[in-house]
């Protein structure tokens, strides 16, 4: 078989990149090793800025009549302080895992793309027209590789392999029955070590996820015994009365889910031939919940320049958009995460709570934000 693009992974980076190129008329083959549907560490939500990728893939209605209430006020909740900003948006709603890649995979499919789940992609080797690839036993050409398959990959050719530091952060998710998180709102949590986020989603769910740098969670494992999800999650209710109050009298449902290490950060987005697409291209630190919205409207300008022979300015437009992002991301997480810098900043938005407003638009949680790029 004979393709115009490979893509390899079919979680929303890859599925949003294979609906765009599909409908265009490419030829799209799309390779996922996992078996859907699936739970994932993640925080689940999405920036209404990326509705516009979501409404060109044919999704935008079925995506709003399946996740969760729509969040009108983003907040913070650090050791006994809460805060929410004093105006309220539309900053987006938030869909399981499970839901939502079924739904961006099935419309790629839709659309045409060829779906060979669940396989690896065994080899690929480059050759006078793109691509020669290794699919278990099937053997295809392809003219474009399209690399989606995430950056938490321990295995296979896209692999993203360091050595153990102390500062390298855990990510841990779960999700709540019955909590008393206020409706419509997002609260950021930052506590000793770490950070997080709280928002409700479908099926009367409230996500908790949250990451934590490596010596901490061991500090914390020799004071809390266990698991480590069960030492996470009581260092953050003993540190944060707003997830105290939030999840008092909540009930887990299901499992808490566990990943990382994770590394935050701008990685090479088109090498040797080969373009880079999701949080293997470029990852923010949790810390903003935009890693999914990143992942989608990066795959969206990919495909655009792709469909319009520009591939060459996929690198610098990704950076243009999203490299700011990834900037401000870094530094609210060293302000979360350090007591000192925490103490400090919440003085500051103690004083003017229109900065956490401000905070979210930084973070691209605004229609203009995607409006002013390519």
């Amino acid at each position: 078989m004979r393709y115009d693009a490979l893509i390899v992974g079919a979680g929303p980076a890859g599925s949003v990149a294979a609906r765009l190129l599909a409908q265009s008329g490419w030829q799209v083959a799309l390779v996922e090793r996992a078996a859907f549907p699936r739970r994932k560490v993640c925080g689940e939500f999405i920036s209404s800025a990326t509705l516009p990728v979501l409404e060109a893939c044919g999704v935008a209605e079925a995506f709003s009549a399946a996740a969760g209430p729509l969040v009108r006020r983003v907040g913070i909740y650090a050791g006994e302080v809460a805060l929410t900003a004093p105006r309220e948006k539309a900053w987006g709603r938030a869909l399981g895992r499970e839901h939502l890649d079924l739904l961006l995979r099935d419309a790629a499919v839709a659309a045409g793309a060829r779906l060979y789940q669940p396989m690896e992609l065994e080899s690929l080797q480059r050759d006078e027209d793109g691509f020669a690839c290794l699919l278990g036993e099937a053997e295809i050409q392809a003219r474009t590789v399209i690399a989606a398959c995430g950056s938490w990959n321990p295995r296979g050719i896209f692999a993203l392999t360091s050595k153990p530091a102390p500062s390298d952060l855990f990510a841990f998710k779960a999700h709540f029955m019955a909590s008393r998180l206020p409706p419509g709102l997002m609260p950021l949590l930052a506590f000793p070590g770490g950070y997080g986020g709280l928002v409700h989603e479908d099926g009367g769910r409230t996500s908790l996820s949250c990451c934590i740098r490596r010596d901490v969670l061991a500090d914390i494992r020799s004071r809390y015994p266990g698991r480590a999800a069960e030492a996470v999650l009581a260092h953050i209710m003993a540190t944060t009365r707003g997830v105290r109050d939030a999840l008092a009298g909540a009930v887990l449902e299901g499992n808490f889910l566990a990943t990382g290490p994770i590394h935050p950060g701008m990685r090479p987005l088109h090498k040797d031939g080969i373009f880079f697409t999701g949080n293997i291209a470029g990852e923010a630190h949790p810390i903003i919940a935009e890693g999914i919205s990143m992942a989608i409207q990066g795959s969206a300008l990919l495909a655009r320049l792709l469909i319009a022979h520009r591939g060459e300015d996929y690198a610098p437009a990704w950076r243009r958009r999203f490299a700011s992002r990834i900037r401000a991301a870094s530094l609210f997480a060293h302000l979360a995460m350090n007591g000192a810098t925490r103490a400090t900043a919440l003085g500051l938005l103690r004083a003017a709570p229109g900065l956490i407003g401000l905070g979210a638009r930084l973070s691209g949680k605004s229609a203009a934000v995607l409006a002013s790029s390519v």
